[in-house]
């Protein structure tokens, strides 16, 4: 997306209205039968609307956006999934490379119902509406549905450029799942200078020390926004401003991370790479593996799918915690 200057309106809520000016642009089109089947047609159309009105949307753009269709070019994923769907810009750029790169799958999770309508309608004129799906909801309560479901096991690439102070907590929860693998999972994150996610760029650079440390402290239960422009951080969810899974994460993941600013840009893209996992050997000593004792499955006695659970299905098993030797500890309260 580009810069959020503007509140992202959130359920029954409605932006200026010039994404619907934007649909009613293409549609309008005298050769739109042309358009159709072709997403490049698309989204230079969208370019044309933003440049012809004066519009900035919130869209990656094609600069960034070479950052995300080098690394399908190069990771070739059968699956990817976007955090923030917008009207469909990403989804058309990322997921027709991600087809013509040979994959079978591209999800788009998108909070804002009148948004993922817009998108759908472009997605179908792209040619891609058999290749993308669009899953309207919240991304954390999606992304859990999506493991669950036995649809998405794991992460191959994934975009997060959806709600700022949600990118960590989302990232945390598909890491306490088991959905991030090591030598397969990467994270591209865009947003990370303007408007800025400090508590993201924070997490993924972390030593595993680091967060151990902070794992010490229990489960994340609210955003952290701090460092965000107050424009970017306004909610958008109401009284459900905060994320519907308590979460630990997994602090014994290591991760690659890496800046990508185009040149002229003031914004970038955080390109994080899952490649290997810390872990404790017997006799106290660190060890790095590209194995995950936590990937391959929860605690003794507990199914790998029940480590989270949704807020309000809450009771149903006790939170756990991690504690600085990489073993689980059931703590005696409920929440």
């Amino acid at each position: 997306m580009a810069d959020q200057s503007q509140r992202h309106p959130g359920p029954g809520e409605h932006g200026s209205g010039k994404e619907i000016k934007l649909l009613h642009f293409i549609y309008e089109q005298p050769d739109i039968d042309e358009i159709r089947g072709n997403p490049q047609r698309v989204l230079d159309l969208i370019h044309k609307f933003e440049e012809k009105y004066k519009y900035s949307l919130m869209n990656v753009g094609a600069a960034k956006g070479k950052v995300v269709t080098d690394l399908i070019a190069e990771l070739k994923p059968h699956t990817m999934i976007e955090l923030g769907g917008y009207v469909g810009y990403s989804a058309i750029l990322f997921g027709d490379a991600v087809r013509r790169a040979g994959g079978k799958r591209y999800f788009s999770l998108e909070l804002n119902p009148e948004y993922a309508a817009i998108a759908n309608m472009l997605i179908e004129l792209a040619g891609l509406r058999d290749f993308v799906r669009i899953i309207v909801g919240r991304s954390d309560k999606s992304l859990h549905k999506l493991f669950t479901s036995g649809e998405v096991k794991q992460i191959e690439l994934m975009f997060i450029d959806h709600y700022k102070p949600a990118y960590t907590t989302d990232l945390m929860l598909c890491e306490e799942l088991g959905m991030i693998v090591p030598n397969v999972s990467v994270l591209a994150a865009d947003n990370v200078l303007r408007p800025g996610n400090p508590p993201y760029l924070e997490y993924v650079r972390s030593t595993v020390e680091q967060k151990r440390e902070a794992a010490k402290k229990g489960p994340i239960k609210s955003y952290n926004k701090d460092g965000m422009p107050q424009r970017t951080v306004q909610s958008f969810m109401g009284e459900d401003d905060k994320p519907s899974f308590e979460v630990l994460g997994n602090p014994n993941l290591v991760y690659k991370s890496t800046l990508h600013q185009p040149e002229g840009l003031q914004d970038a893209v955080e390109v994080s790479r899952m490649e290997w996992k810390t872990s404790t050997s017997a006799g106290g000593q660190k060890s790095e593996t590209g194995q995950s004792r936590l990937l391959d499955g929860a605690p003794p006695g507990r199914s790998r799918d029940a480590v989270v659970a949704p807020r309000e299905d809450l009771p149903p098993h006790p939170v756990l915690f991690y504690d600085v030797f990489e073993n689980f500890i059931s703590l005696p309260k409920w929440h």
